[in-house]
């Protein structure tokens, strides 16, 4: 049976972390915090309010696939929090062996720019939420995801995302 393997992807402040729970409290698949790769540098770039870059975001994006990567040989599929702005990212995500899956969980600028001046315990600044938007690439047709707006209550966000990707705890 292959493993999937779900993205929660979508811009700072956008509920990642929250769903990504959520999916696992339903699903009961292992979960990691996609920020937890992120080398110290990048942490230190994005706290003092510059942008990622490409060239920064590649050996995070590769810690991703390899965690997916580990727990696959296990046999286990996997829930990952990453922001997942471009395609390309959601390609070098696909890297990983399994099934990989997105959750893009979308939300209008006030409201995301709203969550995140209301987090104190995020090392990301709210100035960094436009050159997100800016390089944030919806989920193309031929992607395999799902699009949530986070305009709605949490539980229901997670219950669609389980629905219109058809996971369920066995993944049949």
């Amino acid at each position: 049976m292959t493993n999937i393997h779900v993205v929660v992807m979508g811009v700072a402040g956008s509920g990642k972390s929250t769903v990504a729970h959520l999916l696992h409290q339903r699903l009961g698949w292992v979960v990691a915090e996609g920020d937890d790769y992120h080398p110290a540098s990048n942490i230190a770039k994005m706290s003092s309010g510059t942008p990622l870059t490409d060239e920064d975001r590649w050996p995070w994006l590769d810690s991703i696939v390899e965690w997916t990567a580990q727990q696959d040989r296990g046999g286990l599929s996997t829930i990952v929090t990453c922001s997942a702005l471009r395609r390309a990212y959601r390609d070098r995500l696909r890297g990983a062996p399994g099934r990989t899956l997105f959750v893009h969980l979308v939300g209008s600028p006030e409201l995301l720019a709203e969550r995140m001046q209301a987090r104190t315990d995020h090392f990301m600044p709210p100035s960094l939420l436009p050159s997100q938007l800016a390089t944030l690439e919806p989920l193309d047709a031929d992607e395999a995801g799902t699009t949530i707006d986070i305009g709605r209550p949490v539980d229901l966000i997670a219950e669609l995302a389980i629905s219109q990707l058809n996971l369920n705890p066995t993944h049949e």
